[in-house]
């Protein structure tokens, strides 16, 4: 079971990135999926995630109306389009997985991939 990040990178203030999670070698539709952030300093914050069928998302409020959660369970990918970025976004952002419907709590989740770093300037 493993989940892979990936689509970091260093944007200015404003700008877009778009993340994505590859899961392999599990049954990715039996697992709502969640992304996290941690910032140098700061706790593992919760930042997105959709539900098995991705009927159904959850954000936290810095990020509504700026970033969109989807998946494409025949690619076993969730993306992350986060748009008009600030510096407060910056942050190592990982994805992982969770069979439970408390999609927001990190201690449900299991299946941590490596992070991708975010950084945005201003």
């Amino acid at each position: 079971v493993q989940l892979q990040a990936s689509g970091g990178g260093s944007v200015q203030a404003g700008g877009s990135l778009r993340l994505s999670c590859v899961a392999s070698l599990f049954r990715f539709t039996a697992y709502n999926i969640g992304w996290f952030r941690q910032a140098p300093g700061k706790e593992r914050e919760f930042v997105a995630a959709i539900s098995r069928s991705g009927g159904s998302t959850d954000y936290v409020d810095s990020v509504k109306g700026r970033f969109t959660i989807s998946r494409d369970n025949a690619k076993n990918t969730v993306y992350l389009q986060m748009d008009n970025l600030n510096p407060e976004d910056t942050a190592i952002y990982s994805c992982a997985a969770t069979a439970t419907p408390a999609m927001t709590v990190a201690k449900f989740y299991k299946c941590w991939g490596q992070g991708t770093l975010v950084t945005v300037s201003s």
